[in-house]
């Protein structure tokens, strides 16, 4: 079987590579180009295919020739020098792309490593985003299994090194609310086997599987026991409130964990994280690895020790030197009722030289569109529409000239794209590896905040629009910033 994994850089990934290339055909997909022979992990049955996953083109090709994709990305760190909208946006084009890609190429399956859904009527935005990832996959043509983890124990894991640092650097802890709340976490063994036990079980399509572990244990003791398997005891003060900046603060702070990856979770504490049917057991009749026993391997492992002939150094983290200088910009709008995101493009270049009238005109030639300020000749900025890329539910527009932007030659990619998304609830106004002209200091205190304005302002006439026409829009019916 041919199986491309996004994600697989990541802890749970790279497991995955290793543990399903001794009988698979493994394709791990990276943004970063694998040159002289080096990639992350290299063995029989492992190859790399450079991929930006915000591009639909890249997504496609890199999904050429695959069975079954496993989906194991999360957006919660910036992507660009500049990155402008909430990470639960960013997470929609990621698994959109990837589930057109899937369509295009008829994979047989893809899998998703979601999160745990409490039956709770309002999630985190954390939760949300993870159960509208698995809604954007559900309404595609290829067959899903979702499998809703809670926390992994495991090396390199995010969640589990703050817990591991909490526990190391801090032999006293005021523990808020928050620590009190119940958690189920799952050895990262037990989700290798989950994930490769759905690679072709049949009669598992289309459904969702929680996946925890045997033990249910609060935060507070999940602390605990993480020290005591460090060989230290740690004295837990219980505190009778719930701060979710300041434990943003203090977590980031001890663990040294950007707050842009800290403040999701911190903020999906608050939920009861627990199952009541562990379908670990129903897939695999195991009742899974014993949460002390999933901490020591964890802890004795600390980084995936390889052989050095087999795992090479890659810097993933750093950027290109063409995301140096990048923005990217998804904002969420409201769809007017029996709107596409064909029509809502088409809106925004008709509203924006009216919105600003007399200072704005648009000139339109064929698939060039021209903004330019007042009665001067050269166009602030030039959009080219790609007709053979775009469809009714997703308009794409290349950034090709103007005063603003800085193209590069043919291979610039900066781009604007309008596309539908949560079967047509809203409609997402990205931009993608735009490249101003303007130095850096000047672009983010005045062109980065107009554009922001001017989203907010169009969706404001999109949710305007709507109510004339007696439609309904989206619950979350302006950008965020």
């Amino acid at each position: 079987m041919r199986i491309v994994i996004a994600g697989a850089t990541g802890f749970v990934g790279s497991e995955l590579l290793a543990d399903l290339s001794r009988d698979h055909r493994v394709i791990g997909l990276t943004r970063r180009a694998v040159e002289g022979g080096e990639a992350p992990l290299d063995g029989p049955g492992i190859s790399w295919r450079k991929c930006d996953l915000f591009s639909a083109l890249d997504t496609e090709r890199a999904l050429e020739g695959a069975d079954v994709g496993v989906y194991l990305i999360h957006s919660m760190l910036p992507s660009a020098r500049l990155t402008q909208g909430s990470f639960a946006d960013l997470d929609l084009i990621l698994a959109d792309n990837f589930a057109r890609a899937a369509s295009r190429n008829r994979l047989k399956r893809i899998i998703y490593l979601g999160g745990l859904i409490p039956d709770e009527p309002e999630l985190s935005e954390h939760l949300s985003s993870r159960l509208e990832v698995e809604r954007t996959f559900h309404a595609g043509p290829v067959p899903l299994v979702a499998l809703r983890a809670g926390l992994v124990i495991g090396p390199d894991g995010s969640s589990f090194k703050m817990v591991e640092k909490l526990s190391r650097r801090l032999p006293l802890m005021l523990t808020p609310s928050w620590t009190r709340s119940p958690t189920q976490p799952i050895a990262l063994a037990d989700v290798v086997a989950l994930v490769r036990a759905c690679l072709d079980r049949p009669g598992i399509d289309n459904r969702s599987f929680d996946a925890a572990g045997p033990d249910v244990v609060t935060y507070s003791e999940l602390i605990a026991r993480t020290g005591r398997a460090l060989g230290h005891e740690r004295k837990l003060v219980a505190v009778p409130f719930f701060s979710p900046k300041l434990s943003i603060l203090w977590v980031s702070l001890v663990t040294g964990a950007p707050r842009q990856l800290v403040a999701p979770l911190v903020q999906s504490l608050r939920h009861r994280m627990v199952t009541d049917q562990n379908h670990v057991q129903e897939l695999l009749g195991t009742p899974g690895t014993p949460l002390d026993e999933a901490l020591r391997i964890a802890l004795e492992r600390g980084r995936p020790r390889r052989a050095p002939s087999t795992r090479r150094t890659l810097s993933l983290a750093a950027r290109s030197p063409a995301e140096e200088s990048t923005v990217r910009s998804v904002q969420r709008l409201p769809m007017p009722a029996r709107w596409t995101a064909a029509k809502v493009a088409q809106e925004y270049l008709a509203w924006l030289p009216r919105f600003f009238a007399p200072l704005l005109r648009v000139e339109t030639d064929g698939d060039q569109t021209r903004f330019l300020l007042w009665q001067f000749r050269k166009p602030l900025l030039v959009l080219t529409h790609v007709p053979e890329r775009s469809t009714d539910d997703r308009e794409l527009f290349f950034i090709t000239g103007g005063l603003l932007a800085h193209v590069a030659g043919r291979g610039a990619r900066g781009r604007l794209e309008f596309r539908e998304v949560l079967s047509g609830e809203a409609v997402l106004a990205a931009v993608h590896d735009f490249q101003p002209r303007m130095p850096w200091w000047l672009y983010t205190v005045t062109q980065a905040r107009v554009h922001l304005w001017v989203m907010r302002s169009f969706a404001r006439h999109l949710a305007r629009t709507s109510e004339s026409l007696g439609g309904q829009t989206s619950p979350a019916v302006g950008p965020s910033g």
